[in-house]
C-alpha cells in the first residue's frame, strides 16, 4: 500500500490502525537542537481525542504519547523522530456486524475492491483515527514555526447552515477553546452545539467548515510550477478524512467579482511595510506566499456512519438493510480543528526548509 508518506524535506510517514496496538509517525528532516515541547504535543492531541465532550464519540482514549527516537535530553537530535499513541480503549467487537457490509459513503467497497481485503474494525487504516499521527507530526512542526514567528489558528466557522457572521479581523482567537465546538463566538457556538445534539438524538450527522489563519509567513514560500504553496496546502487538507472542499482567499466567491474588485493593491501600511490593501489572494500569489495572512477554508461532510436504517450491499453483492452500531461522532468538525492546524504546519515547515535551500 503506497501513499502513507507526505512532504519533501520535512517528511512524515504514518502507521497503525484504528483498533490495532498503536498509531504513530516517523518524522524525517526535523532540525536538530530544537527544544521538544511535550506539553504542546499533548495539548494538540487532547483537542483531537475522542470522548472529550457530549458532542463527540463515546470512545475514551487519553491519547498519551511516547517518544521512541530522535529526542535526547529534551532536544531534537536531527535523527528520525518516532512517536506513538497506544490504543487503550479498543472494542473491535463493535464492528463484527460490518464484516460483510459495504457501508454507504465509506471506503469499505473501494478498499476491498482495490486490495482484496479490508480491516473492518472501525475502518482500520482508512479510519479517521489515523489522524492522531498527523497531529503528532504537526505539533513537532509547530515547535520550529513558533520559533520563527509563524502562528496557525483554525476554528469552526460553520456547522450545517449555522454560520459565524464575523470577518477575520473581528475574530478573537483566544475564544476558540472557550466552547466545545471551537467557534470563537459563544452565541453562534451555542446554536451549533444545540444542532449537533439534536441530530445526534435523531441518529444523524452534520458537517461544517473550518477556517484557518496563518500569520507571520514571510514572502517566498512556494515552488512553482507544480509545487505551488496553495496547491500543497490543498493536497494536505483534502487528504484529511471527510474533507470534501478547500478554498483559499476569496475562493469560489471570486467568480462573482470583477478584476477591479478582486485585485489586491500593493501599499505601504501604517507599519511602513509592504502589504496589500485587501487579501482576496489569501496570502499567496503565483503559488508563492506574499507576506499577508494565509487564509483558507476546509469543508467537511456529514459523518457517514449514522444510527438509522439504510440500504446497501453486502460482500456477496446482495441488497440488505442495516443500522450502524458502535461509537461515532455526530459531527467531526470540532475534532478536525487540530488536524487542519497539523497538516498546515507540516506544509509550512517543509516549504520553509525548501526555501532555505534555494534562498
Amino acid at each position: 500500500m503506497a501513499g502513507n508518506s507526505f512532504g519533501n524535506i520535512f517528511k512524515i510517514s504514518t502507521f497503525g490502525e484504528s483498533h490495532g496496538n498503536a498509531l504513530g509517525v516517523v518524522i524525517d528532516g526535523m532540525l536538530p537542537n530544537i527544544l521538544f515541547d511535550f506539553n504542546l504535543v499533548q495539548s494538540d492531541l487532547n483537542k483531537r481525542k475522542p470522548g472529550q465532550s457530549k458532542i463527540t464519540t463515546e470512545r475514551i482514549e487519553d491519547e498519551s504519547f511516547e517518544v521512541l527516537s530522535g529526542v535526547f535530553e529534551g532536544k531534537t537530535t536531527g535523527a528520525p523522530i518516532t512517536l506513538i499513541v497506544k490504543n487503550k480503549n479498543q472494542n473491535p467487537a463493535d464492528y463484527n456486524h460490518l464484516k460483510n457490509v459495504f457501508r454507504p459513503s465509506h471506503a469499505d467497497y473501494t478498499f476491498e475492491q482495490k486490495y482484496g481485503f479490508r480491516d473492518y474494525r472501525g475502518g482500520g487504516r482508512q479510519s479517521a483515527r489515523e489522524t492522531v499521527a498527523r497531529v503528532l507530526a504537526g505539533s513537532v512542526a509547530k515547535m520550529v514555526l513558533n520559533d520563527i514567528g509563524i502562528s496557525i489558528r483554525a476554528f469552526v466557522s460553520q456547522i450545517h447552515s449555522i454560520k459565524l457572521e464575523k470577518n477575520i479581523e473581528q475574530i478573537d482567537f483566544s475564544e476558540i477553546e472557550n466552547n466545545i465546538v471551537r467557534c470563537p463566538d459563544d452565541e453562534t457556538a451555542n446554536k451549533m452545539i444545540a444542532l449537533i445534539e439534536q441530530v445526534k438524538a435523531e441518529g444523524d450527522s452534520v458537517g461544517g467548515i473550518i477556517t484557518c489563519v496563518c500569520k507571520g509567513v514571510p514572502v517566498g514560500f512556494g515552488e512553482p510550477v507544480f509545487n505551488k504553496l496553495h496547491a500543497e496546502l490543498g493536497k494536505a487538507i483534502l487528504s484529511i478524512n471527510a474533507c470534501k472542499g478547500f478554498e483559499i482567499g476569496s475562493g469560489f466567491d471570486c467568480v462573482s467579482m470583477k478584476g477591479s474588485e478582486h485585485n489586491d493593491l500593493f501599499e505601504i501600511n501604517k507599519n511602513q511595510q509592504i502589504a496589500t490593501h485587501t487579501n482576496h489572494s489569501g496570502g499567496i500569489q503565483g503559488g508563492i506566499s506574499n507576506g499577508m495572512d494565509i487564509v483558507f477554508k476546509a469543508a467537511f461532510k456529514p459523518v457517514s456512519t449514522i444510527k438509522q436504517n439504510q440500504y446497501t450491499l453486502n460482500t456477496s453483492f446482495e441488497n440488505i438493510e442495516f443500522k450502524a452500531e458502535g461509537r461515532h461522532d455526530p459531527c467531526v468538525v470540532p475534532r478536525a480543528v487540530p488536524i487542519v492546524e497539523a497538516m498546515t504546519a507540516i506544509v509550512l515547515l517543509d516549504y520553509y526548509l525548501l526555501n532555505k535551500v534555494y534562498c
